[in-house]
């Protein structure tokens, strides 16, 4: 079965996670993985400090602000991707791209771009997912 949380429930980790983080209390690997994140993006704290508000906020293309909780999942995405090297040949691709920029932060953002540009091809052509392409478009950024 494929992991599939509604909005809440995704938006609802973060948020837990974040205040585990700083409490200090015990997390899961993901938990620790997202916190490490999260510290990465100080915008964000005090909306995951707020849980109601963090649950109602809406974002949409159109008011122009990044979704925080897209962002730190794209951030959770590439560093699964990354940990498994899956797609094959993603680790190598991403490691370069950190030494090429001395960034890892601004590796994964690069990879968002890849990442984006391949998901947004899927569904437009209704085609699969093009592993290759996107390891291309990661190379091509190295």
């Amino acid at each position: 079965m494929i992991f599939n949380p509604s909005r809440d429930q995704a938006r609802l980790f973060f948020i837990d996670a974040w205040q585990k983080h700083q409490e200090k209390k015990v997390q899961t690997p993901a938990e620790i993985i997202a916190s490490q994140w999260i510290a990465e993006h100080p915008e964000f704290h005090a909306l995951l400090g707020n849980k109601e508000k963090a649950l109602a906020a809406d974002y949409s293309p159109e008011d122009g602000h990044i979704n925080p909780f897209l962002h730190l999942s794209m951030h959770l995405t590439v560093s699964e991707q990354v940990s498994i090297d899956q797609p094959p040949g993603i680790r190598g691709a991403f490691q370069t791209l950190c030494k090429r920029l001395d960034d890892e932060h601004a590796a994964a953002h690069r990879v968002f771009e890849c990442l984006g540009e391949q998901i947004w091809q899927q569904q437009r052509n209704g085609l699969p997912f093009n592993s290759d392409r996107y390891i291309q478009c990661l190379l091509e950024n190295t």
